[in-house]
């Protein structure tokens, strides 16, 4: 088998489940809506910013057709 193949492989329950335990076992129970939290509140700044920047181009656009 490939070299990839073997180390990305198909991701399945007992691969999921693994991971999922290992990270209970790393943060414990009391910090994972902490984590999670940020993590989205990461994903609506990145969000917000990508919209400004689509904003700020558009606007640009709109400008140069004037």
């Amino acid at each position: 088998m490939n070299a990839l193949t073997i180390f990305l492989g198909i991701t399945g329950p007992w691969q999921i489940a693994l991971v999922v335990i290992v990270i209970l076992l790393l943060f414990g129970g009391k910090k994972i809506p902490e984590l999670m939290k940020g993590l989205g509140s990461g994903i609506k700044e990145f969000k917000n910013a990508a919209k400004e920047e689509d904003q700020k181009l558009t606007k640009k656009e709109d400008d140069t057709k004037e």
